[in-house]
C-alpha cells in the first residue's frame, strides 16, 4: 500500500509541476545569457532609473504597475491595462507584446523562444533592481 501511495504522490507532484508551466519558467533563466538577449531591448530601454528612451526605463520593473514610469508618455492601452509587472506578466508580454496588450506602443514583435524570455527575465531581476 505504501508503494502505491508513493507512486500516486510522485505522479501528483509531477503533474502539478507540469501544469504550472510559466509559473516556474523564469526560475530556469540564465542571467548571463539574458544580458545578451537584452541587446535587443537596449536601443529602446534603459536600466538606469529615470532614463527613458523610446521606451520607458526598466529599472524597478518588478512589482511596478504598467504605465507608471514618471516622465514617459504611455499608450492609453498600457495605462489602462491594470497590470503589475512580475515574472508571469513579463513572460506573456515579451512573447507577443501587441497581442498581450493590443494598442500598446512597443514596436518589437516579441521573443518567440521561451528560453530567451526566461533568460531575459533572469537578467532583469538582477540588473533592473
Amino acid at each position: 500500500m505504501n508503494r502505491r501511495f508513493a507512486k500516486l504522490a510522485l505522479a501528483f507532484v509531477t503533474a502539478t509541476a507540469l501544469m504550472s508551466g510559466s509559473a516556474f519558467a523564469s526560475s530556469d533563466g540564465d542571467a548571463a545569457k539574458g544580458k545578451k538577449v537584452f541587446n535587443k531591448c537596449k536601443a529602446c530601454h534603459s536600466l538606469e532609473a529615470g532614463k527613458n528612451k523610446i521606451g520607458p526605463s526598466l529599472n524597478g520593473v518588478f512589482g511596478r504597475a504598467a504605465g507608471a514610469v514618471e516622465g514617459y508618455k504611455y499608450s492609453k492601452a498600457m495605462k489602462e491595462s491594470g497590470l503589475t509587472w512580475d515574472e508571469e506578466t513579463l513572460e506573456d508580454y515579451l512573447e507577443k507584446p501587441k497581442k498581450f496588450i493590443p494598442g500598446n506602443k512597443m514596436a518589437f514583435a516579441g521573443l518567440r523562444k521561451e528560453k530567451q524570455r526566461d533568460d531575459l527575465i533572469a537578467y532583469l531581476k538582477e540588473a533592473a533592481m
